[in-house]
């Protein structure tokens, strides 16, 4: 979803050299380092990654495959190449119990494999590729999903009544267009090390989806809830809330809202969503 929304963002700005998984398995070193030296790039943006919160636990050699080891190869060629590296991770690597937003100095801490997994990503970074960023971003939607915005669509064109929406989950809707301007900005002004990027603001997912369903003209109910009445394999963290510190201080201006955000994807996106009825 990221990599389409770069594509489709920078497109008219940039030569891109954008693989899909079936033209390039990051787990091949030998060819990840065969295709980076044949793009011979200024810049390599990592926005692959295994995503699935819940299968990681179910799973976990295929989320630290994907997460860990593919970052490691990745950041490898980037170093030999002497190319910078901008990486993408998550709110997932803290524990989600601080009462305020995380901050890119907090302690790290995830209770979760998928959480773990991108932490074990973000050390391998460091680790082998001097010139890096690394990016963490949180619930994020864009064209095509899967996101909050195409599982709300779907049930709303198949209930009968109210829907339920955890309402105990506190974080920063983040819509991929405003990850790349975001990403932009740090391509034309490098900060190294971590850097927080999400919509400024916060929401629960009920607060979230409620917003969504006016922008969309629909009269859906919604019914507010706790996260244990859907039990799923991996933790949720109750507070995924980032604070965009490293920005602010670098002069960087505020990312924009939440609502502005999702307002400005419903206007160019809205019937995606609306095609589910």
């Amino acid at each position: 979803m990221l990599g389409r929304s770069l594509r489709a963002s920078w497109g008219g700005q940039h030569e891109l050299v954008a693989p899909l998984r079936r033209e390039l398995e990051l787990l091949d070193f030998e060819a990840t380092r065969a295709a980076f030296r044949a793009a011979d790039p200024e810049v390599v943006v990592h926005a692959a990654a295994f995503t699935q919160v819940d299968e990681a636990e179910r799973n976990p050699d295929a989320a630290f495959a994907g997460n860990a080891e593919v970052s490691a190869n990745v950041a490898r060629v980037c170093e030999e190449l002497d190319v910078p590296l901008i990486a993408m991770s998550t709110d997932y690597v803290f524990s989600g119990q601080l009462n305020r937003p995380h901050h890119e100095w907090d302690p790290v801490g995830p209770p979760s494999v998928y959480g773990a997994s991108k932490l074990a990503a973000e050390e391998a970074i460091r680790s082998h590729a001097p010139k890096h960023t690394i990016v963490r971003i949180a619930w994020l939607y864009g064209p095509g999903g899967p996101s909050l915005l195409h599982t709300l669509a779907r049930l709303v064109a198949k209930s009968t009544g109210p829907l339920p929406m955890v309402d105990d989950q506190l974080g920063n809707p983040t819509s991929c267009a405003v990850v790349a301007q975001a990403l932009g900005h740090l391509l034309a002004n490098p900060i190294p090390g971590v850097v927080h990027a999400t919509c400024e603001g916060e929401a629960t997912w009920y607060g979230f989806a409620q917003e969504a369903l006016r922008l969309l003209g629909s009269s859906a109910e919604l019914r507010p809830c706790t996260t244990d009445v859907f039990p799923r394999p991996a933790p949720r963290p109750a507070n995924s809330r980032l604070d965009n510190r490293r920005l602010r201080l670098r002069g960087h201006p505020a990312l924009p809202t939440w609502q502005d955000a999702l307002r400005d994807f419903v206007n160019d996106h809205g019937e995606e969503l609306r095609n589910f009825d």
